[in-house]
């Protein structure tokens, strides 16, 4: 059974004004004070990974990386999940349908499609896809298509019958068909995640490197750009919101033969604690046209209370880049001066800033080691050390030394400097240390970006190798090597071992040179 579009009130392409007021008659939210639509995901709250499915055909299972991330299905189970998706939005009495593109670079993006229930899903959409024009939409045709029946949960029958997992959600992904189809999630995040995975995909093909990044660059020189890598909540949004700098894009672009380009038209920013006077660009950009994901408002005031965590702590904000001051527009940029991967490091021993060599940066890019963040995924209710292969392993389509390679080539031809920024915990693990102070944090980036510390001299960490500067303008001598920060030196070192033992332990998984295993830890 095909999707049925006609017999119904179907809405295609609306303005923010009308999908929001959809939204409001609809009761799927309420305007915060800000203006911002306030809507709840229900149940899920973050991405759902262990539910998320791909069909296996045989035009792409040589390319896949199979395993946990990539769960293959067959073609007939892949069409049992669409009937069911299709069924339960042809039952709809109401259907919008969002047209929208992936990728600034006209040469290199997608062509999307997304039909949904919800109004408030198509103004995530509108937000986070670049738009394209009346005269694009009138001969549109999609490459790629959403089919979003997150409200429809699979029964246990169901499941037991088509063969998936017993949460009642399943996420599921054609490569060949170039379709989505989400049940039993109404977190819109899957729909934003699902295209960044079809575009880690599609992109090798045309020598375009897929990154998990925010990318910025300097007002006064357009050839110092920068990139961030990093999982949700490691800082990529931060740190790239810099009113000096302006904004490509927080945290999905490409990397081509003329420079850095957003996948996306807007961000996605977590907004757990968010203050103006800590990110005043990020604070103004909430307004009108934006989307609050699971955030308690004052029911009299409607404020928006940022430092509550209930009933998440992945609260989120959703808007346009055109609500950003600096917002470059288009999402464009050159090649990239500086390379920064950003971990949360919970075991609070890596130094917060140093140096790689190029092996260095194959081998920390391929383990990818950060700490998976309250709330991004369901379940994970405080940090939890982890390695995500190219700091973007749910997202990762083909193995991860597919887009090692890419970067090596890439941080060669280009002459780019790359660095490993610990936004993680010091003076201690998770429930003993702290985390490293934002403003630190921003000093050591503005080293990097203003090229100062580049001519720093450096010391390698006896355990990790790492190139750790002997000083940083604006931050303390003594956090630049971790062990002064603890208290227990011997708490420290034991802890060092640990998570270089856990290095090694991951780093057996993938293939890579002899130089660049080399160039992991040394204890």
């Amino acid at each position: 059974m095909g999707l049925n579009l006609a017999g119904k009130h179907v809405s295609r392409n609306l303005s923010v004004p009308q999908l929001v007021e959809a939204a409001l008659e609809r009761k799927e939210g309420f305007l915060a004070s800000n203006g911002a639509l306030v809507a709840a995901t229900g149940d899920r709250t973050g991405r759902s990974p262990k539910d998320k499915y791909l069909e296996d055909a045989p035009e792409v299972h040589a390319k896949i990386w199979w395993g946990n991330v990539n769960v293959p299905i067959t073609a007939a189970q892949f069409d049992a999940l669409e009937a069911i998706a299709t069924e339960h939005l042809n039952s709809r009495e109401r259907l919008f349908v969002s047209d929208g593109y992936v990728g600034a670079d006209p040469k290199c993006r997608l062509r999307t499609r997304t039909v949904t229930e919800h109004a408030w899903h198509a103004l995530f959409i509108k937000t986070l896809f670049m738009r394209p024009s009346a005269a694009e939409l009138a001969g549109f045709t999609p490459d790629w298509t959403i089919l979003n029946a997150g409200k429809r949960k699979l029964t246990a029958a169901e499941a037991e019958r088509i063969g998936v997992g017993k949460s009642g959600v399943a996420i599921a992904q054609s490569l060949t068909r170039k379709k989505v189809i989400i049940l039993g999630s109404e977190y819109a995040g899957e729909m934003k995640k699902s295209l960044f995975y079809a575009m880690n995909y599609d992109m090798p093909e045309v020598g375009v490197f897929p990154m998990h990044c925010s990318a910025n660059v300097d007002t006064r020189d357009p050839g110092n750009v920068a990139l961030f890598f990093g999982l949700s909540g490691t800082g990529k949004t931060t740190l790239s919101a810099d009113p000096s700098r302006g904004l490509i894009g927080d945290d999905e672009h490409g990397w081509s033969d003329r420079g850095v380009f957003n996948f996306e038209g807007g961000c996605y920013a977590k907004c757990i604690r968010l203050t103006r006077e800590g990110e005043p660009l990020i604070w103004d950009a909430i307004r009108f046209g934006s989307v609050l994901e699971n955030v308690t408002c004052d029911p009299e005031t409607r404020v928006a209370d940022y430092d509550r965590d209930k009933p998440t702590e992945n609260t989120r904000a959703t808007y346009p880049l055109d609500h950003i001051a600096n917002a470059v527009l288009p999402s464009m940029g050159g090649h990239p001066k500086n390379v920064v991967f950003l971990t949360a490091d919970a075991f609070g021993v890596l130094p917060p800033v140093s140096r790689l060599t190029r092996e260095q940066a194959m081998y920390y890019f391929i383990n990818g080691y950060t700490s998976k963040l309250a709330g991004t995924e369901a379940g994970v209710t405080e940090p939890q050390p982890n390695f995500s292969p190219c700091f973007g392993g749910p997202f990762l389509p083909r193995p991860p030394r597919v887009y090692a390679d890419m970067l090596a080539d890439k941080i060669a031809k280009h002459g780019a400097n790359v660095w490993l920024l610990n936004t993680g915990w010091s003076g201690g693990a998770y429930g003993v240390g702290r985390r490293f102070s934002l403003p630190y944090t921003r000093a050591m980036v503005h080293a990097i970006l203003d090229g100062s510390l580049a001519k720093s001299t450096f010391e390698a960490d006896p355990i990790f190798g790492l190139q750790i500067p002997a000083a940083v303008p604006g931050v303390p001598s003594e956090v630049l090597r971790p062990r002064n920060t603890w208290a227990d030196k011997a708490s420290y070192d034991a802890k060092a071992k640990e998570l270089a033992a856990r290095f090694r332990e991951n780093d057996k998984k993938f293939e890579m040179p002899d130089a660049v295993r080399a160039a992991g830890p040394r204890g």
